[in-house]
């Protein structure tokens, strides 16, 4: 039987979170290349897909996943500017010293499960916005192939179409305030 467990970060809480991720992102900015954050954040993905963690924190930890995929989909066409607000976000995965080290048997990734959990709040509207295009993607692969026809014919046309209406709503979701979380990246 699941059990519903609710807590509320303060303000005080957010402000801490907020002092490790500048930190850890100077850190990394520094000594850290980009491939390297992003080896950091696949080897949580590996973690939380290959260790007995609590679901709770697993879940949150596969979503990390996600963004990984959006950053590398070279169909998608994520900006410079969000890959690099994503790795600066993901820096935090890469600083071997967090809230909670990652070696305590249960909860050394429940730190990183929250992170995780504040930003994908943060980039909710920039991972629906993905879904639907792979699910957009997919459902017009199947249909032209069910049609007898190529899919890759003329498939930078229909794409660019759904990729563009995506990424407008995006902005719009944004608004002028393009920056994300905790406006510190």
């Amino acid at each position: 039987m699941p059990l519903d467990i609710t807590f509320t970060l303060s303000d005080r809480d957010l402000e801490r979170f907020k002092t490790i991720v500048s930190k850890a992102k100077t850190s990394a900015s520094e000594t850290q290349s980009q491939a390297e954050i992003e080896k950091a954040a696949y080897k949580i993905v590996d973690v939380a897909m290959n260790s007995d963690l609590p679901d709770f924190i697993a879940d949150r930890l596969l979503q990390l996943k996600v963004l990984l995929e959006m950053m590398r989909d070279e169909e998608w066409g994520m900006n410079d500017a969000d890959k690099s607000r994503i790795i600066s976000a993901m820096a935090y995965f890469a600083d071997p010293i967090d809230l909670i080290p990652d070696h305590i048997p249960g909860i050394g990734f429940l730190d990183d499960a929250m992170f995780v959990e504040i930003v994908i709040r943060e980039l909710g509207a920039e991972i629906e916005a993905y879904n639907e295009f792979v699910d957009f993607r997919t459902a017009e692969e199947r249909r032209l192939s069910d049609e007898g026809k190529d899919p890759n014919e003329d498939r930078a046309s229909w794409l660019t179409a759904k990729r563009d209406e995506l990424h407008s709503r995006i902005q719009d979701t944004r608004g002028s305030d393009d920056d994300f979380l905790f406006h510190i990246l």
